[in-house]
C-alpha cells in the first residue's frame, strides 16, 4: 500500500468500526461527518479524510462545523448523534483531483501505535 503525505490542513477520522467494503462516497460521508470531540482548530481544517484500517476511504471538503445533532442525517438515528460537546461537519465529496491524491492510500504512518483517539489533525 502506497503511503501518502498530506499537504493540506486536514483532519483524519478513523471509521473502521462503521466502514464496510463497497460503501458509496455518500454513505462514507454520512458515517464520517459526525459526531466528534474536536477543538477550535477544527475551523482551520480544509479536508476530512475518512480512514479505515489505515487507508483513506473518503475525502471531503469541509464547508462548516456545527454542534452535534443540529444538521439532518439520512441514516443515523437521533439518539446516536445527540452528544453534548461534540461536533459534526457539513461539506461535500472532494473534487476528483484531490480524491486521486489520497483515496486508497495509506495514512497509517500518521497514527502512533496504540493511539485510540479516532481523530487526528495534520498541518493544523
Amino acid at each position: 500500500m502506497q503511503e501518502v503525505t498530506i499537504t493540506e490542513p486536514a483532519l483524519l477520522i478513523r471509521i473502521s468500526r462503521l466502514y464496510r467494503e463497497g460503501m458509496v462516497p455518500e454513505a462514507i460521508y454520512e458515517t464520517t461527518r459526525g459526531v466528534w470531540r474536536v477543538g477550535k482548530q477544527r475551523d482551520s481544517v480544509e479536508l476530512v479524510l475518512a480512514v479505515a484500517k489505515g487507508v483513506v476511504r473518503g475525502v471531503f471538503i469541509v464547508k462548516q462545523w456545527h454542534p452535534a445533532a443540529t444538521t439532518p442525517y439520512k441514516a443515523r438515528p437521533l439518539k446516536d448523534i445527540q452528544v453534548e460537546g461534540r461536533w459534526e461537519f457539513t461539506g461535500s465529496v472532494a473534487p476528483d483531483s484531490i480524491q486521486a491524491k489520497y483515496l486508497g492510500r495509506s495514512v497509517a504512518h500518521y497514527f502512533k501505535r496504540g493511539a485510540s483517539n479516532p481523530v487526528l489533525y495534520v498541518n493544523v
